[in-house]
C-alpha cells in the first residue's frame, strides 16, 4: 500500500532562536543569578539606545509595562482613556486595572491605526490619556495626534508592542515619546518568551516605574555598591511584582542584535507576497505608510467584497493546504468583557471592517521559498478555482 505523503504545516509565525541564545541562557544559569540582575540592566540600556529613548524599564510582560505606564502618568479612577478597539484586549484591560474607563475609538482602514480625527471623535470631558497602537508594526502617524493631545493636556502612551524595528519619519518608533511600551512575547519579532519594556524620556517616570515593578522598594532604585550590609528596605507605596529575569534579558540582548536582520528579512518576504498577489482583484495587503516603514511584524491581508471568496472560505482553503490561518485583529468593543463600554461619539466602522475582513499571512525569518509559494498558490487557487 502506497504511503501517503505528509505535507509540512506552515505556521503563521515562529521566533528566530538559535545557538547564540542557548549559550547566553547557559551563561546566566552558570552565573547563579537568574532573577532580575545585571543582564536586565544591560538589556534596558541596549534597548533604550537602539530605540532613541532616554530610559528603559524591563518588565514581566507588555501588559505589566502598560499598567506601569498608566500609573506613572497619574491615570486612575474618574479618568477616561481613549483606546483603539482594533487591538489586543490587554490595552483596555490595563486601563481597567487602574480604575479608569476605556473609551474605544476607530482606526484608519488603510493602516489599521488611530488618527487625530478618530481620537478626536472619542474624546470626553474626562479624557486624560490616549493609547495609540502601531498596529502589526505599522507606525502610527504621531505628530498630528500629539498636537491634538497637547492642546487638551492629554498624555499620549504609545503601544509599540509590535513595532520594534519600525520607523517613523526616519527615527525608531517610540523615539522621544513621553512613554512607550513594548512586548517580547513569542509571536513578536524580538522575543524573550514573555516580557515587556517601558521606555520614557522622563527621569521621574523611569525612577517610579523601577520602584513600582519591585513592590515600590527603595532598594529597587539604589546601587548596592560593594558593601556587604544592604540598606534598610522601605516600601513607599503599594507596588507590584513585575520584574524581568536575567534569563529573559540574556535572550533579549541577543535578539536585539539580530533585529535589523530580522526586519530586513520580513520586509523581503512581504515584498514577495505583494508582487505575487498584486494582480488578484479584491485583495489588499497592508504596506508602508507615507511617513514611515513597518517591520511587518504581521502581514495582514484584507479580503474585499470583490474577491470571489469570503475571508472564512479563504482561511479554510489555506487550512486545506496545510497553512495555519489566523484572522486579523479582533474588535475589543465586541468582546463580552467590554460590550457595555463607551465609544464617545465615535463610529467604529473602520474597526469592524478590518476585524471582519482581514487575515494574517505566514511571515517568519526562516520561512523558505517553497512555503511562501504554497501560500501564494493557495490564495491564487481560491481566486481562480480549477475549472472556473
Amino acid at each position: 500500500m502506497a504511503t501517503e505523503s505528509v505535507v509540512a504545516r506552515i505556521e503563521v509565525t515562529k521566533p528566530w532562536l538559535g545557538q547564540e541564545e542557548a549559550h547566553a541562557l547557559a551563561d546566566v544559569v552558570y552565573s547563579g543569578c537568574v532573577t532580575q540582575g545585571p543582564k536586565v540592566k544591560e538589556f534596558e540600556a541596549s534597548f533604550a539606545l537602539a530605540h532613541g529613548a532616554r530610559f528603559a524599564v524591563a518588565t514581566s510582560s507588555f501588559t505589566t509595562a502598560l499598567h506601569l505606564a498608566l500609573v506613572v502618568a497619574g491615570i486612575g479612577p474618574g479618568d477616561d482613556v481613549v483606546v483603539p478597539s482594533l487591538t489586543f484586549i490587554a490595552a483596555a484591560n490595563a486601563v481597567t486595572y487602574v480604575g479608569a474607563r476605556p473609551v474605544f475609538c476607530d482606526v484608519d482602514p488603510a493602516t489599521g491605526n488611530v488618527t487625530a480625527e478618530t481620537i478626536h471623535a472619542a474624546l470626553t470631558l474626562d479624557t486624560r490619556a490616549v493609547i495609540v497602537v502601531d498596529q502589526a508594526g505599522v507606525p502610527v502617524d504621531l505628530d498630528p495626534i500629539r498636537a491634538l493631545c497637547d492642546r487638551h493636556e492629554i498624555t499620549v502612551i504609545e503601544d509599540a508592542a509590535c513595532a520594534a524595528g519600525s520607523r517613523y519619519k526616519g527615527r525608531p518608533v517610540g523615539a522621544g515619546a513621553d512613554v512607550a511600551v513594548w512586548s517580547f512575547q513569542q509571536s513578536h519579532i524580538l522575543t524573550t518568551g514573555e516580557g515587556g519594556m517601558l521606555t520614557t524620556r522622563r527621569a521621574d517616570w523611569a525612577v517610579r516605574a523601577r520602584a513600582l515593578r519591585e513592590h515600590s522598594s527603595n532598594l529597587a532604585v539604589l546601587d548596592g555598591g560593594e558593601s556587604c550590609l544592604s540598606p534598610r528596605e522601605i516600601c513607599l507605596e503599594v507596588g507590584f511584582d513585575y520584574r524581568m529575569t536575567d534569563l529573559q534579558a540574556a535572550v533579549g540582548i541577543v535578539q536585539l542584535k539580530r533585529l535589523p536582520e530580522m526586519v530586513e528579512r520580513r520586509r523581503k518576504i512581504a515584498g514577495t507576497y505583494m508582487e505575487a498577489l498584486a494582480g488578484l482583484k479584491g485583495l489588499r495587503i497592508v504596506s508602508d505608510p507615507p511617513y514611515g516603514t513597518t517591520n511587518f511584524q504581521s502581514l495582514w491581508l484584507e479580503v474585499l467584497p470583490t474577491f470571489p471568496a469570503s475571508r472564512e472560505t479563504l482561511l479554510g482553503r489555506l487550512a486545506e493546504a496545510g497553512i495555519t490561518g489566523r484572522r486579523g485583529p479582533y474588535a475589543a468593543h465586541r468582546q463580552p468583557a467590554y460590550r457595555w463600554r463607551d465609544t464617545g461619539n465615535a463610529s467604529l466602522r473602520g474597526t469592524e471592517r478590518l476585524s471582519d475582513r482581514t487575515l494574517v499571512l505566514p511571515v517568519f525569518h526562516e520561512i523558505d521559498t517553497a512555503s511562501i509559494n504554497r501560500v501564494i498558490n493557495a490564495i491564487r487557487n481560491t481566486a481562480h478555482p480549477v475549472g472556473s
